[in-house]
């Protein structure tokens, strides 16, 4: 590319990340949006949709209750914001419990809850389960969806450029070094998701937690019934063979139960118990 072509070219893409940067909640964090709220909330009534076709809906009356009863109170803590904290989303929520012996919930984006019955042995309590809805609905707050789309983007495009990079070079090697640049375009899409995609993914979990618990105060709920939580989340996982830190999604269990520790206090500023 022609050098008088290459500066209007990076300074207009600068322009567009500028443009599109917003702040997360609670943590104050710089995010990349390339898209919008509308196309967001779209896609996330269509996966909702997807996952309760597929999956079996809990008749158990007592958890259906319980799970439409703390979704509601941190729903209405997120529409209810303490001043300039975060914009009031103003979704559609629904609530639904699924019938699976699977530790998970979720909270997709415009509010479409969802919580398995799995994980109800280890929530134990209502405050146990506003902690777990708390952190999925801190995700739907604060667009990690979108920002996780957005952050792919990125990386294509930056691993793109480095391909085109190293096949620029292919043409001016010969013999013996191009055996190399198979090697070195998947090194690049290695090192992208090693050292962007996956630790951007860990602080969104670590985000949503701290997010989460704020939630969870502002909704009358005890923050350090949190602590409970992921302390028997960590027993459940005892067993299981992990992944380490940097290969994976979620911070360590060590590491989220300390940090969870560490941001109680600040969310205690914002609790007021009701029964």
């Amino acid at each position: 590319m022609r050098p008088a072509l290459r500066l209007p070219l990076i300074l207009c893409g600068a322009a567009v990340l500028l443009a599109a940067c917003e702040t997360a909640p609670v943590t104050g964090r710089s995010q990349i949006m390339l898209m919008s709220e509308n196309e967001e909330r779209q896609m996330g009534l269509q996966a909702y949709r997807q996952v309760l076709a597929k999956e079996p809906l809990s008749h158990d009356a007592q958890a259906n209750a319980l799970v439409e009863k703390v979704g509601k109170r941190i729903a209405a803590a997120a529409e209810r914001p303490p001043a300039e904290m975060w914009r009031a989303p103003h979704f559609r929520w629904e609530f639904s419990t699924i019938d699976k012996n699977e530790p998970n919930a979720f909270c997709l984006p415009g509010g479409k809850v969802a919580v398995y019955t799995g994980i109800l042995p280890i929530t134990r309590t209502e405050a146990g389960l506003a902690a777990v809805i708390g952190h999925e609905v801190a995700h739907a707050l604060a667009r990690h969806g979108a920002e996780r789309m957005s952050d792919q983007m990125v990386a294509s495009v930056g691993t793109t450029a480095a391909t085109a990079a190293a096949a620029a070079l292919a043409t001016t090697v010969s013999g013996r070094s191009r055996t190399y640049l198979p090697a070195m375009m998947a090194a690049v899409g290695a090192g992208a998701t090693v050292g962007f995609i996956l630790p951007m993914s860990r602080a969104q979990e670590s985000e949503a937690d701290r997010i989460g618990l704020v939630l969870m105060a502002l909704a009358g709920y005890d923050p350090h019934e949190a602590i409970g939580v992921w302390e028997r989340m960590r027993a459940a996982n005892a067993g299981s063979r992990r992944q380490a830190e940097w290969l994976s999604t979620h911070p360590a269990d060590t590491t989220r139960l300390n940090d969870i520790r560490g941001w109680v206090n600040e969310a205690m500023k914002y609790y007021r118990r009701r029964d």
